[in-house]
């Protein structure tokens, strides 16, 4: 089953991360790509020392913020993790954020569909991120929209360590 988790709300990796939690409770094997995103979140040792195999990578910076040569150095660090990731027995592969790595051309786009299209031989697969491309949508078995009616950033509140990030 393919899910994706999207929109501009709070909770999608959270909720990704969350059904890892539940897969590993259960036995199952679990494989996080975490692109555009560092490793350091809160919730990734708890997962690793449960069994998770977690591919982060380096370059945690927003899109907006990067230089060409930042992109280039993101699509190389990207398309490696999920490469490595995909040769790893797996029975729940999460891509957290893989919506804004395949909008900003920040993975080999084939070889995500192709990670994608694992949750049609019984995998579960997680997509995460705001603005899913139109072929996420259509394969989702599950899609989840994530919507912010209020949020403490708009009044100014920043993130708390080990709650929003």
């Amino acid at each position: 089953m393919l899910h994706l988790y999207w929109g501009d709300g709070k909770g999608k990796t959270t909720a990704a991360m969350g059904l890892a939690l539940r897969a590993l409770g259960h036995g199952r094997k679990v494989v996080v790509v975490q692109f555009l995103k560092d490793g350091t979140s809160g919730e990734i040792e708890p997962l690793r020392h449960m069994g998770a195999v977690i591919y982060a990578c380096p370059n945690a910076k927003f899109t907006w913020l990067m230089n060409e040569e930042e992109k280039a150095a993101a699509r190389h660090n990207g398309t490696a993790a999920l490469r490595q990731a995909l040769e790893q027995p797996w029975d729940l592969l999460v891509l957290d954020e893989a919506c804004a790595a395949y909008e900003n051309d920040l993975v080999d786009p084939k070889l995500l569909r192709k990670a994608a299209t694992c949750a049609e031989t019984g995998s579960e697969v997680v997509l995460t991120g705001r603005h899913p491309a139109d072929w996420m949508q259509d394969a989702a078995d599950y899609s989840t929209e994530m919507r912010a009616c209020q949020h403490p950033y708009t009044r100014g509140v920043p993130a708390r360590e080990g709650v929003e990030y």
